[in-house]
């Protein structure tokens, strides 16, 4: 016991040692090790150039698989809507031959056939299979935290929903107030009257406050609602094997494409109770009208989503909205609420993987999830409201240390938990290959490092290392004995030039990533959201990225390192949501 919390204490040290180490080697590195700090820069800079290329390419093949989705959804529209008939006839057939549909042990429950029975084994398993092509099988349970967010803002959020085809049949909303929130009960009943009869159910779950051991956050709210949710819908006798979870945000507006292929995924899946499903996210129905500081931050963000999506093991992150089965949920211990789950959509999916033993993985869905902008009434009001939301978001650092101590702690905290086969789940870390848990950790690692340390590596070292030990450093007035190996060495002033060099080009992978994103961002307004060209953004627009080097301090660098800082004391912010303004006219 002592060596594991010798390491988890380790492991909670990594990301404020990793952003103080970059601040003072900044500014010491080139004056008590220069040919070290030299060598670091080289290999800092070279790393983060192949990473980013490789997050191009993986940003292409999203973008590539977005634009095919969006064709071919235009291509079926305009067919004739004719339903899956011989999916159904297959449903119907097995189900009245053989009964009840058993799942098999490979989906996580015991199968009815026995070993002198094989071909009732593979009738039973292609009957599921054949039940879950149904697009009236699975019920989707839509969980919406919020927390002072505007009544306007959830009733569209909500009405989206509602224009789905088998939303009166299939869609339960759950939409999870905050006990703390002043007039809340009047807005959950004002919004419940509004669609009432338009849902399969309407659930209103109110989070108490201050909960002994919970930190505040949208974690804390959705697992109150989650459970919660799971025991009315089993009164009401509902298969939970049924039942998806989304979870979303109060401005997310979910497109009928996307739950279209979400039970595609899960119907196709060998596994559908250890999927996760996981769509990009876009800013469109606001976004002309933030400061362009802010709309190009919210472009960046949706672009290392997007290259986030593309991962061939399915080591692929969530953000903001993503899919689960109520199975799943019920088995993990559904979402933590404590301090280190701040960062609830990524967190939940590291406890499912982890838990599941590597089990769990994430299916990407090529629908993008429209969201708005954080938007004031004033501009320097609206940059303030960014950095409030920034300054959130980045306290999810918590989960480096999490995954760690997970990957190579020997954490049993997982002891508790049931696995899909029923049985306690006490070899579950034994079963994830050490590459997956590796990949895993290192993907935590650049999400929330990367930010914390490039603002000032990539931005302030080459200049500020320029003044310091170039043949014309002032050093050497005060310091006659200072070392310049820049100056006294051919091969390190070889080397500084080949950082110089390098220097240039890290920005080039993603300013490609922007041309793409122009042309895809056009793509979704015009062709999904059926936007006329005048909603959506035109070559003046482009001048948006010339905020890039301000966005990125301030709302990258300078809240990711500080959110790093603060673990060294643990210390939990007050609960503030970025102030949004909010008209029912906004465009799709």
């Amino acid at each position: 016991m002592g060596i594991r919390h010798l390491l988890h204490h380790v492991f909670e040290l990594v990301a404020p040692t990793t952003a103080l180490s970059a601040i003072l080697i900044l500014f010491l590195g080139p004056l008590i090790f220069p040919r070290a700090y030299i060598w670091f820069l080289l290999i800092y800079y070279v790393s983060y150039l192949f990473i980013s290329v490789n997050h191009f390419f993986k940003f292409c093949h999203t973008v590539r698989n977005i634009k095919r989705t969006i064709r071919n959804w235009n291509a079926s529209q305009e067919q004739s809507p004719a339903r899956h008939n011989y999916s159904k006839e297959i449903v119907k057939s097995t189900a009245t031959s053989n009964g009840r549909i058993t799942p098999t042990r490979k989906n996580g429950y015991s199968s009815v056939s026995t070993s002198d029975d094989l071909d009732s084994d593979i009738r039973a398993s292609e009957m599921e299979k054949a039940e879950r092509l149904n697009d009236a099988y699975y019920i989707h349970a839509f969980v919406i935290p919020n927390y002072d967010e505007p009544e306007p803002l959830l009733r569209d959020t909500i009405k989206r929903l509602e224009n789905h085809r088998n939303a009166t049949t299939n869609y339960v909303i759950i939409l999870a107030m905050e006990a703390s929130e002043v007039d809340h009960k009047t807005k959950a009943d004002n919004l419940k009257r509004n669609f009432d009869g338009s849902f399969f159910d309407f659930i209103i779950t109110v989070h108490p406050k201050d909960l002994p051991g919970e930190s505040r956050g949208k974690g804390s709210n959705v697992a109150y609602a989650a459970r919660t949710a799971c025991d009315e819908l089993a009164r009401k006798r509902i298969d939970k094997r049924r039942v998806i979870f989304t979870i979303t945000d109060s401005d997310s507006a979910i497109p009928e494409l996307y739950i279209r292929h979400v039970e595609k995924a899960f119907s196709e899946s060998d596994d559908p109770f250890a999927t996760i499903c996981s769509p990009p996210i876009f800013f469109s129905r606001n976004a002309l009208n933030v400061p362009a500081a802010v709309r190009v931050t919210d472009i960046m963000w949706s672009i290392m989503v997007m290259q986030n999506l593309s991962n061939r093991k399915g080591l692929a992150f969530p953000c903001s909205t993503y899919s689960l089965s109520m199975v799943l949920a019920e088995q993990v211990g559904f979402w933590d609420t404590n301090g280190d789950a701040i960062g609830e959509d990524l967190h939940m999916w590291l406890k499912c993987f982890f838990k599941t033993g590597g089990v769990a993985r994430t299916i990407p869905i090529y629908v993008p999830i429209n969201l708005t902008n954080v938007q004031t009434t004033g501009y320097m009001s609206n940059i303030y409201a960014r950095w409030v939301q920034a300054k959130r978001h980045y306290n999810g650092v918590a989960d480096v240390a999490y995954s760690l101590k997970f990957a190579f702690g020997n954490h049993d905290h997982h002891s508790d938990s049931k696995s899909l086969l029923g049985s306690p789940m006490t070899t579950c870390l034994m079963s994830c290959s050490f590459v997956d848990k590796l990949t895993v950790v290192f993907h935590v690692l650049e999400a929330h490092m990367i930010p914390a340390t490039s603002g000032w590596i990539m931005f302030a070292a080459v200049p500020f290392t320029q003044l310091l030990i170039s043949a014309y450093s002032p050093i050497l007035y005060y310091y006659p004995s200072f070392q310049n190996p820049i100056v006294t060495s051919e091969f390190y002033a070889y080397m500084f030039y080949l950082i110089q060099t390098v220097s240039i080009f890290l920005p080039m992978p993603l300013l490609m990533c922007a041309v793409l994103y122009e042309g895809l961002h056009k793509t979704i307004d015009l062709d999904l959201l059926k936007k006329s060209s005048s909603e959506t953004r035109t070559w003046r627009y482009y001048m948006d990225y010339a905020w890039l080097p301000v966005s990125a301090w301030l709302f990258l660098t300078l809240p990711s390192t500080m959110a790093c800082v603060r673990r060294l004391t643990k210390s939990e912010e007050k609960y503030v949501v970025a102030e949004k303004i909010f008209s029912e006219e906004l465009t799709r």
